[in-house]
């Protein structure tokens, strides 16, 4: 779930919260109760969990001991 940056029009408040692409945006400031207009931002960066993914995951390991071969060779 993405975390959207909202602004409260009347107190200036800045606050973030976690919702699903299908929410309807917040309309409410939890400070103050005034309007809030949902801001635009560079969102988060792509998020890699694991031990290498492609060198340890998908290659077989015909692929993996090919470089070493081929660097022999020169």
């Amino acid at each position: 779930m993405p975390t959207y940056d909202y602004k409260c029009s009347q107190c200036g408040h800045t606050f973030d919260a976690l919702q699903k692409f299908s929410d309807e945006p917040l309309q409410n400031c939890p400070r103050c109760g005034g309007l809030v207009q949902r801001l635009i931002s560079g969102g988060s960066g792509l998020i890699f969990k694991g031990s290498g993914f492609y060198i340890t995951d998908y290659k077989t390991k015909k692929e993996k001991e090919k470089p070493a071969a081929a660097v022999e060779s020169n």
